[in-house]
């Protein structure tokens, strides 16, 4: 991987990890489109890493304050605490991706990558987002959140293991599916991602140090440019995005999404992009 490929890659990871059109997708496509080979999902979980580090800095008063009620009541204290009860839904909501994650992990660095995999569930969950912001409620905060609603938002953070799904537009719509409003359906999903996201991406790391040959498959210096980059524009999107789901629907990712899947799907088919 080039520097030029890495600071390309990088503000592409920025831009699309948050919002609703799957980050693991474009990666996969930009490189198809330049000519490059595949980052792979180990340079996707790596600068997933700079992202993720976006929203411990744009959350940190309140991940710091509910670490610490989380601590709390382990040791007995604050067991009523809502910051607490939220430290502990986001532990229970993470369960589903790691066990999906470890389980089908071969699966996810190979045949789910396949353009026509990405291409057809970029538009067919488009349309499922576009469901569900059009029948949610949007009246239920976080501070309703259940067990049970936990449980099926972290489901719904596994679906992202699909390149195309985006984990931002799983959670998402699961939330809007269960009524919750579409800024706080937006938060959680950005909490919730925190832990899978940094065990995935320092797992892809370590297996990449200890593997059988160190660092094979893995440009260390470009991929640390490219993580660095992402933070940076994650940033910038993630303030973006809460502030535009005060007053904007989700339609115009949903039109976004089918245009992009649709074009993939026509472009593969004409031998212009190869699938796999």
């Amino acid at each position: 991987m080039g520097w030029l490929e890495a600071v390309v890659l990088g503000i592409v990871q920025g831009l699309t990890e948050f919002l609703p059109i799957s980050s693991s997708a474009h990666l996969r496509l930009t490189g198809e489109l330049f000519g490059w080979d595949d980052p792979g999902a180990a340079f996707t979980a790596i600068t997933q890493i700079g992202t993720e580090a976006a929203v411990l800095l744009y959350f940190r008063k309140d991940i710091a304050r509910i670490v610490v009620a989380w601590l709390g009541s382990l040791a007995g204290r604050r067991t009523g605490d809502p910051d607490a009860r939220m430290g502990w839904l986001i532990i229970v909501g993470s369960i589903p991706i790691v066990v999906l994650g470890l389980l089908f992990q071969d699966d996810i660095e190979t045949t789910l990558r396949d353009l026509r995999i990405v291409a057809i569930t970029l538009v067919a969950f488009a349309l499922v987002l576009f469901w569900a912001d059009r029948v949610g409620a949007k009246r239920r905060e976080l501070g309703e959140l259940t067990v049970g609603h936990g449980v099926a938002f972290g489901f719904a953070q596994a679906a992202a293991l699909v390149p195309g799904v985006s984990r931002s537009g799983g959670t998402i719509t699961m939330g809007l599916f269960l009524g919750y409003s579409r800024a706080a359906a937006a938060r959680y999903s950005f909490l919730l991602a925190v832990p899978a996201v940094l065990g995935s991406g320092f797992f892809q790391a370590y297996e990449a140090f200890t593997g059988d040959v160190a660092g094979e498959g893995v440009a260390w210096g470009p991929t640390a440019v490219a993580t660095v980059i992402a933070f940076g524009v994650g940033l910038t999107v993630i303030a973006w995005l809460l502030r535009y789901l005060d007053r904007g629907s989700f339609t115009p990712f949903v039109v976004y999404r089918v245009v992009l899947g649709l074009l993939v799907l026509a472009l593969v088919g004409a031998g212009v992009l190869d699938p796999v």
